[in-house]
């Protein structure tokens, strides 16, 4: 049985992929993966982001203000967000990525929020799901999208927090990505939640190339490896392979809308 697959958070436009998109396409496409979502981490990415996605076919693009370097981000950022987002380029299918972070030393938090909010209304304006990162800001993002209650909503990536979490995104119409934490058997909390959620909620992601998998430690991620998550998932859930795996693709399309 083959199955296909949508890898929905990539970093392609970081070593190891750089310089080598159609080897590393190729690899991807054997294993199943069809498409890819590439999401900018800042302005200074989105050219690089924009332009993959016109050269390869299986590329698509996500431009935003990652949290983690924010103080990266000035107004001039959102401003030439927005013009990205005015243009309505035919393959950018979301905002992101976008969310909060408070792992980082002086996270300078108020500021996370206001670049946040900033971008969730341009979401809502240019009707565009969002691909949100967050580490120890659950509940406070949920916060953030109950408020914005945008038409499109968009995925919670790399999920690790409680099955109570992942149920209020969920309740706000939000998918949770599914991605290499599950294949570590000491993940054990992770590998239950995912278990509990409706599959319909359900994304599958490598955040390549970071979030190695059990047994790849300490070498790049890659597109590839979503296959191998989803075999893990297979193992966790009850519902039969071709099941889930009509789920995630169904699950995905229906999100971010492929032409």
């Amino acid at each position: 049985m083959s199955w296909h697959f949508i890898d929905t958070h990539c970093h392609f436009d970081f070593p190891p992929f750089q310089n080598d998109e159609a080897h590393s396409i190729d690899l991807a496409s054997e294993a199943g993966i069809e498409r890819i979502i590439v999401p900018a981490i800042g302005s200074h990415y989105f050219d690089r982001v924009m332009a993959l996605a016109r050269t390869w076919p299986a590329l698509y693009s996500a431009l935003g203000l990652h949290p983690i370097v924010i103080e990266e981000h000035t107004p001039d950022c959102l401003d030439k967000l927005e013009q990205w987002l005015a243009s309505r380029p035919e393959k950018l299918v979301a905002i992101g990525e976008i969310g909060l972070d408070l792992y980082r030393e002086n996270p300078q938090f108020d500021r996370q929020e206001a670049v946040l909010d900033a971008q969730l209304k341009l979401a809502k304006r240019f009707d565009l799901p969002v691909i949100l990162h967050s580490r120890r800001t659950h509940d406070k993002l949920a916060m953030h999208l109950k408020r914005h209650n945008l038409p499109r909503t968009g995925v919670v990536h790399g999920f690790a927090g409680s099955v109570q979490q992942a149920e209020r995104f969920i309740s706000l119409g939000y998918c949770i990505g599914v991605g290499g934490t599950i294949t570590y058997p000491r993940a054990s909390k992770t590998r239950e939640v995912m278990t509990q959620l409706p599959l319909d909620a359900l994304l599958l992601e490598t955040d390549a190339p970071d979030m190695p998998l059990n047994g790849f430690q300490g070498q790049p991620n890659r597109p590839e490896q979503a296959a191998r998550v989803f075999e893990t998932l297979c193992e966790l859930r009850p519902e039969a392979p071709d099941v889930i795996a009509q789920a995630l693709f169904d699950n995905t399309q229906r999100l971010f809308r492929f032409a």
